[in-house]
């Protein structure tokens, strides 16, 4: 008799339906769960028992039994926030979490983090997100070789808590200063000198002011002058001034030159040289705070060639004298270089000295020639072969043939963006950058598609900080739920294959959003009939064998 057998089939249907209902209940409990993922369970037949049938051996089936509950891993829908440190991730991959000072990880779709009081970015239980630190590569102008990589970010070292110790940009020392400008050639020279007549701005600089009128170039002395902020290593501010004057010239060629003189006040200019006497500080000079001395050649308003000079010191300590003004260096960008050394450091007061800051100067041409030394002079030349004036002295006084007397790049590039000599009705600054910023406390943060963090500050700098770690699973099916929309892998799941956003087939990121729960209450609500349905006939399983079992006994009566 298998009366007894069919109310012990009902009870296992009863047990397997009855935690179906547990897993619907807890999927449908989780609806509004942040990166929840709901759960199917699969149930198959217990076993079969052989019996005995007129066409031999038959089988009976005992009952049910789960098999398995799989996690669904499908997209839940994106939910927008004001939080910038929310994230979601469209695609494959999960966040990794860890506790603070354990080895333990977690993984995990629900992306609330924030930063705490140690800036840690963390998850509602304290878990800080992983990544990688970015490290910005960034030679100084001043050192030979390419340039190409200057703007490549890199990650350093293994995955780490992502966490902001400093709330704060550090300062950077201007390096690059670019002034593109329209040199009206209807202005007249304002500063004439019949002895240096390309050096005439010079001649008229009083970096002591000695008449005390508050300025150290009068205002009759220039055609036109512009103005910039540049910043030392520790991020203060100083005024970069740029004075321009035509040169009187006569039977040119169709040429034309103006010259140009880069300055700041002589307060600033910490420069120092030896001298016989020992050190001299520039800004005791009467031409403290000349930077850079040079001429700027144009044909048919045209930029066409650029010379530039820089005080390279002499042992009797004359500042004044055209002859100690030698041609500038390059950068390895191509651009003169030249030096202000703000803070007075030692062995920094030319632009090759071991310690220098150099700024390079770039009105819109460079030198592409490659220059294999350092010394003054390098990268120069004369058209036609001329005898290269190395010194600001040699220049002469020939104002007719300019190409002969003026040094130029020795392969000049020009750019599309260049100082220009245009009539214009008046000369105008076109375009001027420069690459210095004081130090700026952090405003906001973002996060970008390939999950790169990057910090928006006071100063106006966007600098990239933590680049997010995804994790991706051979078998992510074998995870094992903590609790806390946390998973951890396990033997069948396999361990991480970490990475970043966006690339070998992990998801991307999406910042100032959510991950919905996936769980869709319509198909929970269908599965829950079911389910309830396949309850109700398994209990009339036992109840209908129950009453057979009632008849039998009822036989002896």
């Amino acid at each position: 008799m298998s009366l007894q057998s069919s109310l012990y089939s009902g009870i296992t249907g009863l047990s397997a339906h009855g935690e179906r209902m547990s897993v619907i209940g807890n999927n449908l409990a989780n609806v509004s769960t942040t990166g929840y993922k709901g759960a199917r369970m699969h149930f198959e037949d217990l076993m079969s028992q052989d019996f005995s049938t007129a066409n031999g051996i038959g089988q009976v089936g005992r009952g049910v039994r789960v098999a398995a509950i799989f996690t669904d891993y499908g997209q839940g829908a994106f939910e927008t926030t004001n939080e910038s440190t929310d994230m979601a991730i469209g695609g494959e991959g999960f966040f990794m979490v860890s506790p603070k000072d354990q080895e333990s990880q977690y993984y995990t779709r629900a992306g609330t983090f924030r930063f705490d009081k140690n800036g840690y970015l963390v998850d509602p239980h304290g878990y800080v997100l992983q990544g990688w630190q970015i490290e910005k590569s960034q030679p100084s102008v001043a050192t030979t070789g390419s340039l190409s990589d200057l703007n490549d970010t890199k990650v350093k070292g293994a995955i780490t808590d992502i966490r902001l110790e400093n709330f704060q940009s550090p300062p950077e020392a201007t390096n690059q200063v670019s002034i593109i400008t329209n040199l009206d050639p209807s202005d007249a020279s304002r500063s004439n000198s019949t002895t240096n007549p390309y050096f005439a701005l010079f001649s008229a600089w009083d970096g002591q002011d000695v008449d005390n009128d508050g300025r150290y170039l009068a205002d009759t002395a220039y055609s036109y002058s512009t103005s910039m902020k540049v910043y030392d290593d520790i991020g203060t501010a100083h005024t970069m001034t740029t004075y321009f004057d035509q040169v009187t010239l006569s039977n040119s060629g169709g040429y034309s030159v103006w010259e140009y003189m880069v300055t700041v006040p002589p307060s600033e200019d910490g420069r120092y040289f030896d001298t016989t006497s020992g050190l001299q500080r520039m800004s005791e000079t009467s031409n403290g705070g000349v930077l850079m001395v040079g001429t700027l050649t144009f044909r048919a308003g045209q930029l066409v060639g650029q010379s530039a000079y820089t005080y390279e010191g002499a042992a009797d300590g004359n500042v004044g004298a055209l002859s100690n003004w030698g041609l500038a260096r390059f950068s390895t960008r191509g651009y003169p270089l030249c030096t202000a050394n703000f803070l007075g450091a030692s062995n920094a007061s030319q632009s090759n000295s071991a310690d220098a800051q150099p700024i390079e100067i770039n009105f819109g041409l460079r030198n592409t020639a490659s220059i294999t030394s350092s010394n003054t002079g390098a990268g120069w030349s004369v058209a036609g072969g001329g005898a290269l004036p190395s010194n600001a002295g040699m220049v002469g006084t020939n104002i007719t043939d300019v190409q002969a007397t003026l040094a130029n790049a020795e392969i000049p590039s020009i750019s599309a963006l260049a100082t220009q000599s245009f009539d214009t009705g008046g000369s105008s600054t076109l375009y001027q950058s420069q690459d210095g910023y004081p130090a700026g406390i952090l405003q906001n943060v973002s996060v970008s598609r390939d999950g790169v963090l990057t910090g928006r500050y006071s100063n106006g700098q966007v600098i990239e900080l933590y680049k997010i770690a995804l994790g991706t699973f051979t078998n992510q099916w074998g995870l094992r739920r903590e609790g806390g929309n946390l998973f951890s892998e396990t033997q069948d799941s396999g361990q991480a294959l970490t990475g970043f956003a966006g690339a070998n087939g992990k998801g991307t990121i999406d910042g100032n959003s959510l991950e919905m729960s996936n769980v869709d209450m319509a198909t929970e609500f269908v599965r829950m009939i079911t389910a309830q349905r396949g309850f109700q006939a398994n209990t009339k399983v036992i109840t209908t064998a129950d009453s057979m079992l009632g008849e039998v006994i009822a036989m002896k009566r």
